[in-house]
């Protein structure tokens, strides 16, 4: 069995960790439903934790706009607003555009082929018609460009944002498109060449295209 040899390996995660992952996975692909009520114990026991690390994992998921939580009453998913687009793109255009200009200057030879690689994997879920695997690609490409800058605050907010548009795709408010494999091979070629002009402008029409379409 062939096994990648540039995979990550497994980080050791603390129970809460571990919870929050899990459960905000299930809220962005809708094994919690909007509006569900979540029940402490029930999650605990499916998670096979105790109720500590759930509730920690709650209140978290509070403060990123996934759960609403009523004390001594209930705690609800969070209703999907697809309106709310409008508000989630511009900022993470914003972001994934500094981080194009910031990346320019630390880039190197193994950055280009490392995101010139990911682009032919994204045209490859492009042109599958493979819409939740080209989603997870394109994330990879842009975290690699958010992750040459080693700026904590931009990768802690561009991570908290890129969460909620994995829960827009999954209710068909974002869709991606071939343009976007072009967008990608002209950002690399801008930033190969030190354009920051162009690899910032292009940067951002990728991520506001959506806003164009809604």
């Amino acid at each position: 069995m062939p096994i990648p040899s540039n995979h990550s390996k497994p980080v050791r995660l603390s129970a809460k960790e571990n919870a929050f992952n899990q459960l905000q996975q299930w809220i962005i692909d809708g094994t919690l439903l909007p509006g569900e009520k979540l029940n402490d114990n029930e999650l605990a026991d499916a998670l096979g934790t105790s109720r500590t690390p759930i509730r920690e994992s709650l209140q978290l998921l509070e403060a990123r706009g996934f759960v609403k939580m009523y004390p001594g009453k209930a705690t609800q998913v969070t209703e999907i607003e697809r309106e709310a687009i409008k508000d989630l793109l511009p900022p993470l255009a914003a972001l994934q555009s500094l981080s194009a200009e910031l990346a320019i200057d630390r880039l190197t030879g193994e950055h280009l082929t490392q995101l010139e690689n990911i682009n032919n994997r994204f045209a490859e879920a492009i042109q599958s018609s493979n819409g939740y695997a080209a989603l997870k690609v394109d994330e990879e490409f842009h975290q690699v460009i958010v992750d040459i800058t080693k700026n904590t605050y931009i990768q802690g907010i561009v991570e908290s944002l890129q969460a909620h548009v994995r829960r827009h795709f999954f209710h068909n408010s974002i869709v991606l498109t071939e343009k976007s494999i072009d967008d990608h091979k002209t950002i690399i070629t801008s930033m190969k060449h030190g354009n920051k002009e162009k690899a910032v402008a292009v940067m951002k029409e990728n991520w506001l295209r959506t806003l164009q379409k809604f």
